[in-house]
């Protein structure tokens, strides 16, 4: 399997700094500050692209378990939520809520929600967050 990689830099104190993150394919490449990032200012920051992997990743082990399991779907659509917080040990990402809605075809709604919740289970990315406290799942069968 292939390493994935991706690049930050920094220049400046926290405050007044400011930096670029970007991945090599060219896909993304950005601009992230203090501002972007602990408050609502222009920019993306860690949180987000950690909210986009994580929202990648589940809805692509969601399809491949629904396929698995005979159940072939027309779309899923997920939004990751990514909260970061500060704590008594300084800021950290306290939840990720997953909020996902699929098409799926001639399934239930129970067995939509148990191949839901082992997709976010057995995603890379949710076993890689493991040590957020928590991972919530919404989801919704259209």
């Amino acid at each position: 399997m292939p390493s994935r990689s991706a690049d930050a830099e920094w220049r400046g104190n926290l405050r007044e700094g400011k930096g670029v993150m970007k991945l090599p394919s060219g896909a993304y490449e950005g601009p992230y500050s203090f501002v972007s990032r602990f408050e609502e200012g222009e920019g993306s920051n860690p949180e987000e692209l950690i909210a986009a992997a994580h929202a990648g990743c589940f809805s692509m082990a969601f399809a491949n378990g629904l396929s698995q399991a005979g159940f072939t779907p027309t779309r899923i659509h997920t939004t990751a939520v990514v909260h970061l917080e500060r704590g008594e040990g300084g800021f950290g990402i306290t939840k990720i809520v997953l909020n996902t809605e699929g098409e799926v075809p001639n399934i239930d709604a129970n067995t939509f929600l148990e191949q839901a919740e082992t997709a976010k289970k057995g995603c890379p990315v949710s076993r890689a967050l493991a040590a957020v406290s928590e991972i919530e799942l919404n989801a919704k069968l259209l």
